[in-house]
């Protein structure tokens, strides 16, 4: 069964001012869509060929692992950004852990600001739980996700390769990331996932 280029959560123009339509039409349909085709290429006639994308993901490596991670990836970076996003997260499991690890949220956003803008070439930048309950910000090289190394779970990520900011930005990755913080945020998804691998 091929891996599905999955539907956006919301319209091209959607994430404007922050992210405009053109930028999220050509990552979009283009970029991301094209990571989806190659790996179905790859897996087409292998053992792969029936096996859901995570599970290639966290098998895989070379040619594959890059295809099918940053097919991964973008589907959850999509999900990670709402029109309505930003702010700080409602009171609930999730806050109350960002309050524990970090402080504040505010010192949870200067930390995933630092890691996605500093990040040096093309990667991502996560919140993610520890398995053992401890809220943690990383960056990852190129495809690299959380889901490839057991002990991570990610609850939300930003994509700092140029092709996610540099039509609305150009080279000023600090003002997208800026706003992805302020603006775009939808931390009613990280709260989802951060219940669902608290129960696990």
């Amino acid at each position: 069964m091929p891996i599905t280029l999955p539907p956006l959560p919301y319209s091209y123009d959607a994430l404007e001012p922050h992210i405009g339509a053109a930028t999220l039409e050509t990552h979009y349909d283009k970029h991301h869509r094209a990571y989806v085709d190659k790996t179905n290429q790859a897996i087409a006639g292998t053992s792969w060929e029936n096996e859901p994308l995570e599970k290639i993901v966290r098998e895989s490596e070379g040619p594959l692992f890059n295809n099918a991670g940053q097919s991964w990836n973008h589907t959850f970076y999509w999900r990670s950004m709402a029109p309505s996003g930003g702010g700080s997260p409602p009171a609930g499991p999730l806050a109350d852990a960002i309050a524990r690890d970090f402080g504040s949220v505010e010192e949870l956003k200067r930390e995933l600001g630092q890691a996605a803008t500093n990040h040096f070439a093309s990667g991502w930048a996560w919140l993610a739980l520890e398995r053992g309950g401890k809220l943690r910000v990383l960056s990852t090289h190129d495809a690299d996700t959380p889901i490839a190394h057991g002990e991570l779970v990610p609850l939300l990520t930003c994509d700092v390769w140029e092709h996610a900011y540099y039509l609305d930005y150009r080279n000023q990755r600090a003002k997208y990331v800026t706003a992805y913080l302020d603006h775009l945020i939808n931390w009613s998804f990280a709260e989802e996932n951060f219940r669902a691998a608290s129960r696990s």
